[in-house]
């Protein structure tokens, strides 16, 4: 078991997400909320501006004039791809590198965290749950910890992998038993550390257990399950998705039909087209 403290400590390497998105995150929220206010935020980030900006004027959204100011392409693009792009861009440094330790190639992990991002918001749409942006952010972030303990996973591959065969407990559960902490503990206190609300910090502690929250269930539940369609579809599980822990109580309480399900799928490839232009975008 290693020192936890100095695991923790190597939180302080990721590039932090600015305090922009959070508020970005909480206007999205607000229904009484407006574009205007969104603009007002995002024109004093000069990055965030800029960024967006060339995102307006690229050939994925084939408008041949281009826009001047950020205002225009906020009315554009409107609130939800706004939100969407804002956090693309700052969480895809940390993301993209590749993940030995999980058997993730490079971009192979923050492909599937947008892709589960978006199917997670869609499935909290089809049950009008609300706070899509909530929903989407925590699925986006919730394996950030792998970033963090992609080393040590690496180091005590065979140990955990051992476990994994011998007691027939998941990834996770061996790398918590051999590392002494696992990547959804971790990527709770990443969240922390980044100033996210309560509720993203129980979402992404609990996005493998949502049995365990408790003022987020409903919404750990659906980044859970949208977690369990990528790894159905063979997106994004390497080598932690091949012990991985089916809850079906969890499709039970949110009450989604075997229809509701294969129509999710049945787009899954269009879905990936989309996830494949945003983050050539990010």
């Amino acid at each position: 078991m290693h020192d936890i403290t100095s695991i923790i400590k190597k939180i302080d390497s990721l590039k932090p997400i600015p305090q922009v998105a959070n508020k970005i995150i909480s206007i999205a929220e607000d229904p009484e909320s407006s574009l205007h206010e969104l603009t007002k935020i995002i024109t004093y980030d000069s990055a965030v501006t800029a960024n967006l900006l060339k995102v307006a004027n690229s050939a994925y959204f084939g408008r041949s004039a281009k826009f001047d100011s950020i205002h225009q392409a906020i009315v554009y693009l409107g609130m939800d791809l706004v939100v969407d792009l804002v956090l693309l861009a700052s969480i895809a440094e940390n993301l993209k590198p590749e993940q030995k330790g999980y058997g993730l190639g490079k971009g192979d992990l923050w492909k599937y965290s947008v892709l589960s991002a978006l199917i997670a918001r869609e499935l909290a749409e089809n049950k009008c749950i609300g706070k899509t942006h909530l929903i989407f952010t925590a699925a986006l972030l919730k394996d950030i910890g792998k970033v963090i303990l992609n080393q040590y996973v690496a180091d005590a591959f065979q140990e955990i992998n051992a476990m994994v065969v011998k007691k027939y407990i998941t990834f996770r559960e061996a790398e918590k038993q051999v590392i002494g902490i696992d990547h959804a503990e971790l990527g709770g206190m990443v969240a922390e550390s980044w100033n996210f609300s309560p509720k993203m910090v129980e979402i992404i502690q609990n996005h493998h257990q949502p049995q365990k929250s408790s003022i987020s269930e409903v919404e750990t539940s659906i980044v859970y399950l949208a977690d369990t369609i990528c790894m159905m579809m063979g997106v994004g599980g390497g080598l932690d998705g091949l012990a991985y822990r089916f809850h079906k109580e969890v499709i039970d309480i949110l009450e989604f039909t075997d229809r509701d399900l294969q129509e999710i799928m049945a787009t899954f490839g269009e879905k990936l087209q989309h996830v494949e232009s945003l983050v050539s975008m990010s």
